[in-house]
Order: C-alpha cells, then sequence, then structure tokens
C-alpha cells in the first residue's frame, strides 16, 4: 500500500508544476496520517525484543549498554547524542555506540555486528529496529548533543569542513545539493542544513520509516546513502566522517524537542 501511493504521487509530480505543488500537499497529509499509528512502531517493537535479547559469545543482552546516562538509561539518552564517551575516548552517535556494546558487553565481533546494518521492507537490520526502540525512548525531550568535550567541538569542526569539501568523481559536496534554498531533487525538498531552522526538524525526526520503499532507515543510512550518490567512497559504519557529519547537523538543530522517529519520503 505504501509503495503503490508513493509511486502514484512521484509520477503526478512530474505533469506540472501546479501538479507538483498538489503533490506536495498530498504527501504532507500522508506523513501526518502515517504518523498518527507509524509503521515506525511495529520496529519499535522489534528493537526492544532485540535490546533484551541474550546475544554473541557471552550470550549477554544490551539491557546494561550505557548510552550515556549510565548503564541500561534509554530515556532521554538519544537526545543528548552524538556526544563523547569516555571508555571509547572517541564521540559517538547511536549506531556506533550500539555497535560498541555489541562488542564489549556480547563479544561479537565487529565484522559480525555490521555483517548487514542496512536492512530492506521484507528484512530489517537489528540496528535499524534497535535505532527505533532507543530513539523513542526520547520522544518529546529537547534535542542537547554534547558539545563542551574538546572532541566534541572537534567533531563539529570536522563535520562542518566536511560539509564543504568537494570531492570524488563528481566533485560534489553536502552543499551541492544542501547549499542553497529552494532545491529539490523531484518531489524531495533540500534544505539547507547550516540553518538552525532548517537542521532542527532533521535533527528531531531521524531515525526514520521511509514511506517511499516502507522500510525502518538510519542517520548512517542517510549519510552513506549521500556519499554513494555523491559517487564518493562508501564510508565505513560509524566512522569518524559520518559521525562528525550527524553531530554538526544535530548540534546545529539542538533545543528541538525529539518527535520521532518520524516519517520521510
Amino acid at each position: 500500500m505504501n509503495r503503490a501511493l508513493a509511486r502514484i504521487l512521484l509520477s503526478l509530480a512530474f505533469c506540472a508544476p501546479a501538479a507538483a505543488q498538489d503533490v506536495k500537499k498530498e504527501i504532507e497529509r500522508y506523513r501526518q496520517m502515517v504518523s498518527e499509528g507509524s509503521p515506525a512502531e511495529l520496529f519499535e517493537l522489534e528493537g526492544e525484543a532485540l535490546w533484551k535479547k541474550p546475544q554473541g559469545p557471552r550470550q549477554a543482552s544490551l539491557e546494561k549498554c550505557d548510552l550515556g546516562l549510565g548503564p541500561g538509561v534509554l530515556k532521554g539518552a538519544y537526545a543528548a547524542l552524538p556526544r563523547y564517551f569516555k571508555d571509547a575516548d572517541r564521540v559517538m552517535d547511536l549506531e556506533t555506540r550500539l555497535l560498541h556494546c555489541m562488542t564489549t558487553l556480547q563479544g561479537r565481533s565487529r565484522e559480525e555486528a555490521t555483517q548487514r546494518v542496512f536492512g530492506n521492507a521484507d528484512r530489517p537490520s537489528e540496528m535499524e529496529s534497535l535505532s527505533a526502540y532507543v530513539a523513542a525512548q526520547s520522544r518529546g525531550m529537547k534535542m542537547a548533543p554534547g558539545e563542551s568535550h574538546p572532541k566534541e567541538k572537534a567533531a563539529y569542526e570536522l563535520g562542518r569542513a566536511l560539509y564543504f569539501q568537494r570531492a570524488g568523481s563528481w566533485d560534489f559536496a553536502c552543499t551541492s545539493c544542501h547549499g542553497e534554498e529552494g532545491k529539490r531533487i523531484r518531489l524531495q525538498e533540500l534544505p539547507v542544513l547550516l540553518k538552525p531552522e532548517n537542521a532542527r526538524s532533521v535533527a528531531a525526526s531521524w531515525p526514520a520509516y521511509r514511506i517511499s520503499t516502507s522500510g525502518f532507515v538510519t542517520m548512517q543510512w542517510r549519510m552513506n546513502n549521500c556519499y554513494q550518490q555523491m559517487r564518493m567512497p562508501e564510508p565505513a559504519f560509524g566512522s569518524d566522517t559520518t559521525v562528525a557529519l550527524i553531530h554538526f547537523i544535530t548540534v546545529t538543530g539542538k533545543g528541538e524537542t525529539y518527535q520521532g522517529p518520524g516519517n520521510k519520503r
């Protein structure tokens, strides 16, 4: 149903400018309808089961995972990410921290834990479902990523620099798409994420259920996919590059009340 509707709306967008505006309104209306009983809730339920499931050589669950507010504390944890973690001596976003807990608590190898981090509509990945569950525990809280530690400041500056860095066979940067007001790809608006008013809605809605593919996607996926579209080398999962960009966008959009997991085109 979601795929069929998305295809119909997308096809209408090519008819005329007026039709495109009508389609945009219809998509917003559809997003609102979906959010009232969002399919993201199904991923949250699966994520809760995975959070409590003993796995790995140590047959341990993730219930003692410290996401920044203490072992096992989920309420408000996502809203305070990315942040610096002393035990890893680096800034981490949600998925990077989850990976850390999988390896340290459950004894799983990084290779095994990252074998399938991006799923699809028929078979979501473990990381996506866990992200949905954890992020949902911060719903209604203000986004307040770490900014005070020197490595948090460095991550922000790196993310800002990467936002402008042109590279790859097409000589693209983030600003190629997100550098001017009014740009769009087909129906997709391309906000200028340097502006807090634009970054806020992004920071407060990811991870998200993607209507066009009927799947749940994470911010790490979004960064990875952007690099693919820019014809740049694909970043390693949880790399300093992707974490820095996520940190930069989240800090720029800080203060917004988290409403996710959201719904995207």
